[in-house]
């Protein structure tokens, strides 16, 4: 017979006990501003469900970005728009409202090496988690690596799957030569997400 789990008898840890973390940490400074300022109980239980899930949110985003594997990049608010000699900016501003993820759509990046295109990309994945979706960041190689290296029919379906879970997966540097001549045959799947890609040399 085994013994029942142990109720924490504090009420921090009572808190902690049912996910309310933030608010067992910063217990002791809410009551206290609580009593400066004369909060009644349902103001003091208003300002900490408030506290608790604006905590909760901030864990999420910082959550979401570290999957996102973006490491360092630079900022929109700090790109030249004047130096590339073309680039229209509305539609730039336009991708950037993230109504292509509703509608299930794709964006492509194309310009020459070095315009900002993964510098693009990667504020568009920044931006996509800030708004409160799921998003990933990779290289084409990485990404081609990976499922090549899956041994078995099975876990590269999974591995497929698990790529199509984000709202948002941005690949970089999709139009390399070596890597469009490696391309395996694609398999058929169907899945309801969005793609940002970068490329250096438009389509045919």
């Amino acid at each position: 017979m085994t013994s029942p789990d142990l109720i924490p008898t504090t009420l921090p840890d009572q808190l902690r006990h049912l996910g309310l973390v933030y608010t067992a940490d910063e217990l002791n400074d809410l009551v206290a501003r609580a009593t400066q300022k004369r909060w009644s109980p349902i103001v003091l239980l208003e300002q900490l469900v408030k506290a608790e899930l604006d905590a909760q949110a901030r864990q999420r985003v910082e959550r979401r970005l570290k999957d996102a594997r973006l490491r360092r990049f630079k900022m929109l608010a700090d790109f030249e728009w004047d130096w590339p000699k073309q680039i229209h900016r509305p539609t730039v501003d336009r991708v950037f409202t993230l109504d292509f993820l509703a509608k299930g759509e794709n964006v492509i990046f194309v310009a020459p090496h070095g315009l900002g295109k993964t510098m693009f990309a990667k504020n568009l994945v920044h931006q996509a988690i800030l708004a409160g979706h799921s998003a990933r960041f990779l290289t084409a190689s990485e990404l081609l690596l990976d499922l090549n290296g899956q041994e078995t029919a099975r876990a590269l379906e999974r591995r497929l799957r698990s790529y199509a879970k984000p709202s948002l997966l941005a690949v970089d540097e999709i139009g390399y030569p070596a890597i469009s001549a490696t391309m395996p045959t694609p398999r058929t799947c169907c899945f309801k997400w969005s793609a940002a890609a970068t490329n250096t040399d438009p389509w045919s």
